[in-house]
């Protein structure tokens, strides 16, 4: 499992680079393709509006064929890149950034299919947050590396330079497969399935209130992720703070370098003393953050993006209350299910805030605040009330 996990953890880092460095390339773009900000907002969502739409698919089609998944993914990101760099129209701009978000489904999805599937015990949390920690590190040296580059260099050009990095995931693709359980080398069984076969009937997998949380959680979080880093921040560092493009890069950095940070400790944290109350917290460390950075001025949306940045440590965590809610052959089917609330809220905050304009944008700011702390106060509520349970019991 280490070295599975190892390599998974290697080829995310290398897949987010293209994540990273977009939203510093986002105002150029704009002015380059004379977009609209309904248009910019459209590009901005199209990722996860793509991966909303493939999450279903390939959880389906992941119950039987993980490993097909692993190498089709990487390559479907780099296809999307390169549509996306022509420098085309919006609707060649659109298409790759949707091509990207297929790419990026299959390869996010199996690598978290595998996690959950195969590692079992206390260490998920842990092991979760060791991929969520690679690819930050991934999105931060995406950001790195197109702050560095001249300010003179063409977007399109910059972007594609940053990206190269994905060729480090296609070239571990074969030690990926070699790492995999033999189990996941035997002949595969329906293209497209719920569940893995079992030597009885599949266990039951009730809906219960936790793993509704969890979902809710996951939504929200993206929601309000997706509006902050793909609209909030490039906007207002570029309209209104009038900064240049490693300007906006290095407001990113500050988020992303503090997510980075607070990843493992909050992983050991959720291992120990449990993944809802740790996930409650997180969710209100979230609210306040969001707010600072929509609403402050450039020192209050710096000390946001750091908050922010604090509180995206707790991202998988959601997963862990699934895992715990999930019978291990339906893992891949409630795991497609739950990309697509995340998947959901990363496409739905771009869009909906391009579609409000900059101007009105804090309307959706203020909402997303509200449902993730009251998500937050939920999830540490029914962490309280078990914990009084379990002490009269």
């Amino acid at each position: 499992m280490r070295s599975l996990i190892a390599l998974l953890c290697l080829t995310i880092f290398s897949t987010t680079f293209s994540i990273g460095a977009f939203p510093a390339v986002l105002p150029d773009m704009a002015r380059g393709a004379g977009l609209a900000d309904w248009q910019l907002g459209v590009v901005a969502g199209a990722f996860g509006f793509a991966r909303m739409l493939a999450d279903v698919p390939v959880g389906l089609f992941l119950t039987h064929h993980l490993r097909r998944a692993i190498v089709l993914g990487p390559l479907g990101l780099a296809a999307g890149v390169l549509l996306l760099t022509t420098g085309g129209p919006f609707s060649v701009l659109v298409a790759g950034r949707m091509l990207m978000g297929v790419g990026h489904a299959l390869g996010m999805v199996a690598g978290l299919t595998a996690i959950l599937r195969f590692q079992t015990g206390m260490a998920l949390a842990s092991a979760l947050n060791a991929y969520e920690l690679s690819a930050m590190l991934g999105m931060l040296g995406g950001t790195v590396v197109m702050s560095a580059l001249p300010a003179g260099l063409r977007w399109n050009l910059a972007y594609l330079a940053t990206c190269a990095a994905q060729l480090l995931g296609v070239l571990v693709v074969p030690l990926l497969l070699a790492a995999l359980p033999r189990g996941e080398a035997e002949a595969p069984g329906p293209l497209f399935a719920r569940h893995a076969a079992t030597d009885g009937p599949p266990a039951a997998a009730p809906i219960t209130p936790l793993l509704v949380l969890a979902v809710a959680a996951g939504a929200t979080v993206a929601l309000a992720y997706s509006t902050i880093e793909q609209f909030m921040i490039p906007v207002r560092a570029s309209r209104e703070f009038d900064l240049p493009r490693a300007g906006v890069a290095r407001l990113l950095m500050v988020m992303q370098l503090f997510d980075i940070v607070a990843l493992v400790p909050v992983g050991l944290l959720a291992d120990r003393r449990g993944a809802r109350p740790v996930l409650g917290a997180i969710l209100l460390l979230l609210a306040a953050g969001h707010v600072l950075v929509s609403f402050g001025a450039l020192p209050v949306v710096v000390a946001g993006c750091a908050l922010f940045g604090l509180g995206m440590a707790g991202w998988m965590l959601p997963l862990s209350v699934l895992r715990r809610e999930t019978p291990p052959e339906r893992v891949a089917w409630r795991t497609a299910l739950y990309r697509v609330s995340v998947d959901g809220g990363m496409f739905l905050g771009p869009f909906l805030a391009g579609l409000l304009g900059a101007r009105h944008a804090g309307v959706l700011a203020g909402a997303a605040a509200a449902a993730l702390a009251a998500t937050g106060a939920l999830l540490l509520a029914r962490a309280g009330s078990s914990g009084t349970m379990a002490r009269h019991g």
